[in-house]
């Protein structure tokens, strides 16, 4: 299968109040956190999705990846929109593949051995989308076949793919993972200094 990932990072980190993307994490960003724990579990190439401070992002990503790793492509309406814009944004650029991971850009954490669990039950079970899971509650990455993009690129209804899972739960399954990273977003300054925390502790 090839298998490609889906980072949303458009956000204003308003609540952060600092811009999250650019906050150092073990000797680099937070955003190359994200990207680089794709890259390490095999992903082929990367759709990030840029908004507020997009410039800086981008120079970084060019400045980091050979060229093609990591297409950056920009949500206009990161003000005024939620995520599912954002994603519908990268879907709208994602190369050819048989799935994709997605992950918010502010889950830097996430383990190589979730990457490949999930990736292992989604070539086991046949579902469409794949969650990692903990105590049974579903987490990100979830591994979404490109079979199921139309389905999230005509959703039009309020609640975004928390709202759109409920009426594809056939099609979904998840694998039950061991993964700090799973819950680890980076919201606020208070989940950002206990994210180093959980790193120094690796």
């Amino acid at each position: 299968m090839c298998i490609n990932g889906l980072i949303p990072a458009a956000g204003l980190s308003s609540r952060m109040g600092e811009f999250k993307p650019l906050l150092p994490l073990r000797g680099k960003t937070v955003i190359e956190n994200t990207i680089d724990s794709m890259l390490i579990a095999g992903v082929s190439q990367i759709v990030l999705v840029t908004g507020y401070r997009a410039e800086d992002v981008e120079r970084l990503v060019r400045s980091r990846y050979i060229e093609n790793t990591v297409i950056c492509i920009r949500n206009p309406l990161y003000e005024s929109t939620d995520m599912i814009t954002s994603i519908k944004t990268g879907l709208h650029a994602m190369p050819d593949c048989d799935a994709f991971f997605l992950l918010p850009g502010d889950m830097p954490i996430v383990l190589k051995d979730t990457y490949l669990a999930v990736y292992r039950k989604m070539t086991e079970s046949g579902k469409a989308v794949i969650f990692p899971e903990i105590n049974g509650k579903r987490k990100h990455p979830p591994l979404i076949r490109s079979s199921f993009i139309e389905k999230i690129l005509d959703f039009t209804g309020q609640g975004g793919l928390r709202e759109l899972w409920k009426y594809h739960e056939e099609e979904i399954d998840g694998v039950s993972v061991d993964d700090t990273g799973c819950r680890i977003d980076l919201d606020t300054y208070e989940q950002y200094l206990h994210c180093i925390d959980r790193c120094l502790e690796q």
